[in-house]
């Protein structure tokens, strides 16, 4: 067999200077890309259907048998156990009990849909409808790159995850604990987030929920951002409220949904289910849990601000009954996504999905796959706000630097997907037919000329080019590829712009609130 040559030739060479200059456009129209995309996606493709309607309706009336004959606890809030009691419902102790009928009295006030504003408005979000917002990755104690491996983040970390979500047009909303900065303590870390936040991107964020008081810090922040009166009567700050699966609310998460609530800002209540673990090992149980402790939730909020937006959140997926690990990309965690949004859709909540859900160590093939499934299914259920969109590894314990621009990228792809585009004249391209007919090709045409840069989206990371040329290049994979472009991004990172005085306004108010407590790391 003859021995393929891996020299480049002085032809080939020539080629690959146009090559790396539209590399270089490339990647200058992702930059310039930043400042022209649309804040969040308008879908255009339909949503799909899993379960019949009879099927929707059983697994409904099990959760509201979950309601009346179950009830769920809210331990160590006796203000909430009050106001449950006021609304009508059987209370014993801790746990609360009652009719569906009343829940969904109670939750026809949620808005349906509702914008939440950025500080740049040309970044602000629809929510509900038939709009998708992507935001990144929440909450993972460690990240990981290819230079430095798996360790503890810090601020830096979390202050550069703000500007690669800034620098990423398929990213819609900054997200909120996008990694925890262990270098500070605990009790001020959410300043310096918060900070960041506003800082280093001008799309919307979320605030802490880790104590009322860091609640209320996050809220008093938006208000030096948007305003007292415009806070007041506008969603500008939205937090993720966790049910404590199974059917318990904690006094930790009622606390910061009160203070959310009371601010008119949105909650994002979220059951936390590993099926088989913290709701029924079956698809139907799960739901039938979700459902219950969702109601709940949707009435809390409303119990504390009638008329307060309102998200209906869902995190579920399957466990291995082997090692006790969560399993992501499963077709019961797509099952289980796909019913959560037939019953938002019914209860007239907009919904809060997952994304780029993945248990592999590494960004390898698993990762890749686990994420894909992941993703699409939030398409096809027509979900409205899909978190960890970007950088999630290892269940959700890793935040991965080059994971995350490839799944950003990869989130361009998506926002194709969902926005199909109008069937007109250009689409059809009668015209390029009829200038190519029968055996020509249309590389020349004048159709391709005018549409080819549109046409499709081309990823950076994806490599089309010969054996030889990949070899001669350096052979490198994906990842490599990627890390390339976590540091190019980062080199070249420009701060939105910000009035000076609100600059100064936030830094001032970060530094007095770090200053009236010591430091706390528990």
């Amino acid at each position: 067999m003859a021995e393929v040559s891996t020299d480049v030739s002085s032809s080939e060479r020539r080629r690959s200077g146009g090559r790396e200059g539209r590399k270089a456009l490339r990647a200058q129209a992702a930059l310039d890309q930043r400042d022209t995309a649309v804040p969040y996606i308008t879908r255009r493709m339909p949503v799909y259907n899993f379960f019949s309607d009879e099927q929707i309706d059983r697994i409904c009336r099990n959760g509201a048998k979950i309601v009346k004959e179950i009830g769920l606890e809210f331990r160590e809030d006796a203000e909430s156990l009050a106001l449950w009691k006021q609304a009508g419902a059987k209370v014993e102790g801790e746990r609360v009990r009652c009719d569906e009928s009343m829940l969904l009295d109670i939750v026809r006030s949620v808005p349906s849909q509702f914008t939440l504003h950025a500080r740049n408005p040309k970044r602000s979000v629809q929510i509900g409808g038939d709009a998708t917002v992507f935001m990144p990755t929440y909450g993972p104690p460690f990240v990981r790159s290819l230079k430095e491996g798996r360790r503890y983040a810090t601020i830096e970390d979390f202050r550069n995850f703000s500007k690669l979500t800034y620098l990423s047009p398929a990213l819609h909303h900054n997200g909120g604990t996008l990694c925890e900065p262990t270098d500070l303590p605990v009790n001020k870390r959410h300043l310096e987030m918060l900070y960041s936040h506003a800082r280093y991107s001008d799309k919307s964020f979320l605030g802490s929920v880790t104590a009322p008081e860091r609640a209320q810090d996050s809220v008093d922040f938006a208000k030096i951002i948007f305003g007292e009166e415009f806070t007041r009567n506008n969603a500008v700050i939205s937090a993720i409220i966790n049910v404590n699966s199974p059917l318990v609310f904690d006094s930790t998460m009622t606390g910061a949904l009160k203070v959310y609530a009371r601010a008119n800002q949105p909650c994002i209540v979220s059951p936390f289910i590993l099926s088989g673990a913290m709701g029924p090992v079956t698809v139907a149980g799960t739901l039938s849990q979700i459902y219950a402790e969702s109601l709940f939730g949707a009435a809390l909020v409303q119990l504390y601000h009638k008329g307060a937006p309102h998200i209906m959140g869902t995190f579920a997926t399957s466990l291995s009954m082997l090692s006790g690990a969560p399993c992501f990309g499963t077709a019961e965690s797509s099952m289980v996504q796909l019913g959560c949004a037939q019953i938002a859709r019914r209860l007239g909540f907009p919904l809060r999905s997952s994304g780029a859900l993945c248990g592999s160590k590494v960004t390898d093939a698993q990762a890749a796959y686990e994420s894909a499934i992941s993703m699409q299914t939030n398409l096809f259920a027509g979900n409205h706000v899909v978190m960890h969109s970007a950088g999630w590894l290892e269940g959700g314990l890793v935040m991965d630097y080059e994971k995350f621009v490839i799944d950003a990228d990869q989130a361009m792809g998506f926002v194709r997907l969902a926005t199909a585009p109008d069937i007109d004249e250009n689409q059809l391209a009668f015209d390029a037919l009829r200038e190519v007919g029968p055996g020509g090709h249309y590389l020349g045409c004048a159709h391709t000329q005018t549409n080819f840069e549109t046409a499709s989206h081309n990823s950076p990371f994806v490599d089309n080019e010969s054996f030889e040329r990949w070899k001669a290049e350096g052979e490198k994979d994906m990842v490599a590829r990627a890390a390339e472009k976590v540091e190019k991004m980062l080199d070249e990172y420009e701060a939105p712009p910000i009035d000076a005085a609100l600059d100064e306004n936030l830094r001032d108010f970060v530094q007095k609130r770090k200053e009236s407590m010591p430091d706390s790391w528990i």
